[in-house]
């Protein structure tokens, strides 16, 4: 494991233990500086994958609202508004919301520094297309079953949840950040309400070697 992700873990251990599970996101993006070689899960593009479906499912955003989940610097948001979505992205991080602003001037998308579980109640039923890309997988597992009912809640009758994660095996010991979830855990979205119309497991090389990840598709 590199220097940069084994100090972002102890991040994630310190903030733990004073009982301030998320603080450690904040912490990462303010060291950074405006150095995005500082913040391991900036690419400065987006989701590869996320642009992949797109491109297979031929979707056209117009007259629809997307809702970007753990923003970070703002490259999924940014793509989503390029495809003519009416575009919302939050991030529990304030750093990394105005250096996505910074990022993009002129930008459509309406950033907000929010929390996951505080989102205002004015989103709930409102989005039709909702984008999970890693954030999941940087929650501890009990805060991953919460999380599942607002990611839930966003979605307008029809709406769409795209979500990508790190992935493990159910008897695989791990450590985290990232906490790689199970296939079982992916698919517990479905307890909301939600049905699932498309999955893919798949390999990928990654920094630490071979990454096993889930992509899973629900509609509401």
């Amino acid at each position: 494991m590199n220097t940069l992700r084994t100090l972002v873990q102890w991040h994630a251990e310190e903030h733990l233990k004073r009982n301030d599970p998320f603080g450690w996101c904040e912490k990462v993006y303010h060291d950074a500086q405006g150095d995005e070689l500082q913040v391991p899960w900036a690419s400065l593009e987006p989701n590869p994958h996320l642009v992949r479906w797109f491109r297979e499912a031929g979707w056209d955003g117009k007259e629809k609202k997307a809702l970007v989940v753990g923003c970070g610097l703002g490259d999924d948001a940014e793509f989503l508004s390029r495809k003519g979505f009416e575009t919302t992205a939050f991030d529990v991080s304030p750093t990394a919301i105005r250096w996505a602003q910074s990022r993009f001037p002129k930008s459509l998308v309406q950033y907000e520094r929010i929390d996951l579980f505080e989102t205002p109640e004015s989103w709930e039923g409102r989005f039709d297309l909702v984008v999970e890309a890693y954030t999941l997988q940087s929650f501890q597992p009990p805060f991953r079953s919460q999380a599942a009912v607002p990611l839930a809640a966003f979605l307008a009758p029809q709406g769409l949840l795209w979500v990508i994660t790190r992935g493990r095996n159910p008897n695989e010991e791990t450590s985290g950040p990232p906490w790689p979830l199970t296939r079982g855990e992916l698919e517990s979205l479905r307890r909301t309400g939600l049905r699932s119309v498309a999955s893919e497991d798949f390999i990928e090389p990654g920094e630490d070697g071979a990454v096993l990840r889930y992509l899973g598709l629900y509609r509401k």
